[in-house]
């Protein structure tokens, strides 16, 4: 069961986003100017069979197989704060980094702690309020926070890096979609947007209480759709937002879709905050990378659908066949699901909203 919120921010604690320029994943480089340090960077290592998913692709973490039916699943992710309050802080940065090894359909075996902090102007008292907050997420996760490495810098940072193990043939990627799969998110949008109007004092404690209990769920969905062989392809939608995880789905499977933006879930409040311009700077990067592959949208919905999503849901394509074994994995993890969208042949534009 996630623990409650803490809302509070004592004299101790001051408020953690004033010390960082971006928040969460929205701290993420743009996916075109990734794609030109990773392209810039060449390849050093040598091909290996038992690598089952490296840099090559754009999925969710790495994959090693290490005997003819197990493979273990590694990733880290790190990022500054996107909430005021320490312990919540290494609470979201937990759950999101763990996100991955479900993503892959894995199960988490233990972590380590990525921590960067200023120490002239934070308590250490903060910085182990953050590591609790780590560690309560990880054993909601049944696993070990077992170690880390800390560094002085100049903002607060906090990830984890997390290892994980997957039958061969239960591995779900992000490249293996189909055409006919029906696609479903697992959480709703509009985090990055929820977020950015805290900063600016414009959310309601509802609201925000609302996006932190949402990146503050575990993904743990994933290890139980694993069992189901129609589930085709899954990622974690996070800093890129929904069109860019989607647009790499598409590339990687050479497919397109379609996406049905009345049926997508959002956040209660959202609406609002995109009227009032609370739009993350993170938000006109990844359309700038990415838009070209996208039919032409409104303002209004490029600010919900490439927002950048801290700790988000999982995007699933699931075949026709593997339709109601779906819903009953959903049903069992309290999630009522609905279809947002369908994998079609390739078309010119990746991904069509309508």
């Amino acid at each position: 069961m996630t623990q409650p919120l803490d809302t509070s921010t004592s004299t101790t604690h001051p408020p953690l986003t004033q010390f960082s320029h971006g928040a969460g994943c929205g701290c993420k480089i743009a996916p075109s100017i990734l794609q030109n340090i990773l392209e810039a960077s060449g390849s050093s290592v040598a091909p290996d069979a038992a690598l089952l998913v490296g840099n090559n692709t754009c999925d969710d973490a790495a994959v090693y197989q290490i005997n003819e039916t197990e493979a273990v699943i590694s990733t880290t992710d790190f990022f500054m704060p996107i909430v005021d309050d320490p312990f919540d802080f290494g609470r979201i940065a937990s759950v999101n980094a763990i996100s991955d090894v479900y993503a892959m359909g894995g199960s988490p075996l233990m972590a380590i702690a990525i921590l960067g902090w200023p120490i002239e102007e934070l308590s250490p008292e903060a910085a182990g309020s953050v590591l609790d907050g780590s560690r309560s997420v990880c054993r909601e996760a049944g696993i070990s926070l077992a170690g880390g490495h800390s560094i002085d810098s100049p903002e607060p940072i906090f990830g984890l890096a997390v290892t994980g193990c997957i039958d061969v043939d239960k591995l779900k990627q992000n490249d293996t979609a189909e055409v006919g799969c029906k696609l479903y998110l697992t959480k709703s949008l509009g985090v990055g947007l929820i977020t950015t109007a805290h900063k600016r004092g414009l959310a309601s404690e509802e609201d925000l209480n609302a996006a932190k209990q949402s990146m503050l769920t575990l993904n743990r969905i994933g290890e139980s759709l694993a069992q189901i062989e129609s589930v085709k392809a899954m990622t974690d939608v996070t800093g890129f937002g929904l069109l860019g995880h989607l647009a790499e789905m598409c590339l990687g499977s050479s497919i397109s879709a379609v996406i049905h933006k009345e049926s997508l879930p959002v956040l209660p409040g959202v609406k609002d905050y995109v009227a009032q311009d609370c739009i993350p700077g993170g938000t006109n990067r990844n359309w700038s990378s990415y838009g070209h592959h996208i039919s032409d949208l409104a303002e209004t919905d490029i600010a919900l659908l490439a927002d950048p999503q801290t700790s988000g849901g999982l995007l699933v394509a699931v075949s026709e066949e593997g339709q109601n074994a779906f819903i009953q994995v959903a049903n069992r993890h309290g999630l009522n699901l609905s279809p947002i969208g369908e994998l079609i042949a390739q078309e010119e534009r990746l991904i069509q909203v309508i």
